[in-house]
């Protein structure tokens, strides 16, 4: 065990960024397996648009749960791919709609049954006595009601 391991919930964060790490680099294993051409990162706009059609930037943002920025960039990677195509909104000239493009729509075809696949291996993964999806469900809800930072001043100020 290293110090990170036995340093418990302090060190909760760079454990979670591990954790992902790892699934995010086999889950780039996994669809190379199956010949796909795709990044993990790039699942949550895809997810997003083959669900909910179009969107601005600002709504594909608050959907996925990213900064302005790191959609952008997401769209960026995903438009050069031909996954996806932005468009002036006719009612918003300043705002840009996104879409998933027949290439991109083929591709989630081509990925529905790996992502069963990702399912039940991660149900796997994640099915024991501490059930890791609500433990992160309900950490995300705590969150939100007051953030982390929040929390920690609210402490320090009530000593």
């Amino acid at each position: 065990m290293n110090i990170i391991d036995e340093s418990g919930i302090l060190a909760i964060s760079p454990r979670l960024q591990r954790l992902s790490e790892q699934l995010r680099k086999d889950g780039a294993l996994i669809y190379k397996e199956f010949g796909i051409d795709f990044e993990p990162k790039w699942f949550p706009v895809i997810l997003t648009l083959h669900h909910k059609k179009e969107l601005s930037i600002v709504e594909i943002a608050n959907e996925i749960g990213y900064t302005h920025p790191s959609t952008i960039s997401l769209l960026k990677e995903l438009e050069k791919k031909q996954l996806i195509l932005s468009k002036k909104d006719k009612q918003d000239e300043r705002k840009r709609l996104i879409e998933v493009t027949s290439k991109g729509e083929a591709l989630v075809e081509q990925m529905k049954p790996v992502w069963e696949l990702i399912k039940k291996v991660l149900g796997e993964i994640a099915d024991n006595e501490n059930n890791l999806l609500a433990a992160i469900n309900e950490a995300e809800t705590k969150i939100a009601e007051q953030s982390f930072y929040q929390r920690a001043l609210q402490l320090k100020n009530s000593k």
